[in-house]
């Protein structure tokens, strides 16, 4: 379970796609895929989340990650660049950020 705390060390990343309706659970399945299949086994992963949004023209991925060098190593991996050119396949864009947490509310 993915937690969030001002006081954690870990990397927080934050992508956004966007697609059109008749493409997101495509985009969906592959996302979920190379989470189940390849990203959460790899070193550093802690936890992720996808969020659709109603209109399913947008997803939202939150994954941490214990350092940056790990999200980073994880991308440069021959199977995620294939993952990706498939995933660029599915939707006008997306784009990976890392976020350090700001203040959080209860």
């Amino acid at each position: 379970m993915p937690t969030i705390a001002k006081s954690t060390d870990i990397q927080t990343v934050i992508t956004t796609f966007e697609m059109t309706p008749g493409t997101c659970q495509d985009l969906l399945d592959a996302l979920n895929d190379a989470y189940s299949e390849f990203i959460s086994k790899q070193p550093g992963f802690i936890a992720a989340g996808l969020h659709v949004n109603d209109a399913q023209t947008r997803i939202a991925n939150y994954s941490q990650w214990r350092r940056r060098e790990d999200f980073q190593a994880m991308l440069r991996t021959p199977e995620m660049r294939e993952r990706n050119r498939k995933i660029s396949e599915l939707c006008k864009s997306f784009e990976p950020v890392m976020y350090e947490v700001a203040a959080t509310f209860d």
